[in-house]
């Protein structure tokens, strides 16, 4: 993870359509924890996307995507690109948003997930990256299982399906002590 990089993204960002804070949602939410005493896996900095939208104005994210997105031209030249999501995409526990922590450098300020909360939403999705970010996360010690465990009983999912997926994962990591 090249913080250097990802503040020109969100610099550029605010260039496009002048807001200055950021909600990141996705893996890259560890971000909050860079250049902090805590060493990070590189299971959890591995993403090139940045799961994020605007803080005040949500649905000003998918005006970026042009030219800040996938492909885009920024893309192409700095290696990592903005994924436009909506608030609503991710599965999260009750209280996420007063966990967030910022992350800020100049006048931009990167909202990130606390990384128990990105635990959760990764359990909902059931991806096999998404439980490698969360087993790398509790073997460093950045995840904590108890925590996860206690926000997945506070979860409105999507669905039953949703629910009994993310159970299911974090039942099998438990059981298996997260050794995978």
């Amino acid at each position: 993870m090249n913080t250097d990089k990802v503040f020109k993204l969100f610099r550029e960002a605010k260039a496009r359509c002048g807001l200055s804070d950021y909600v990141i949602v996705g893996s890259n939410s560890i971000l909050a924890l860079a250049g902090s005493e805590i060493p990070l896996p590189e299971a959890m900095t591995r993403s090139i996307d940045y799961d994020a939208y605007p803080r005040d104005d949500p649905g000003r994210a998918f005006d970026l995507v042009k030219e800040l997105g996938e492909n885009s031209p920024f893309h192409q030249r700095e290696g990592i690109y903005l994924d436009a999501v909506s608030p609503a995409l991710p599965t999260l526990p009750n209280g996420w948003r007063d966990r967030l922590t910022a992350a800020q450098r100049d006048a931009i300020r990167l909202w990130c997930l606390d990384p128990n909360d990105a635990a959760v939403s990764k359990y909902a999705r059931g991806e096999p990256r998404d439980l490698r970010w969360v087993r790398a996360g509790v073997r460093a010690g950045i995840v904590s299982i108890h925590i996860v465990r206690d926000r997945l009983g506070k979860t409105h999912f999507a669905d039953d399906e949703e629910q009994k997926r993310a159970w299911s994962h974090f039942k099998a990591d438990v059981a298996s002590s997260l050794k995978k």
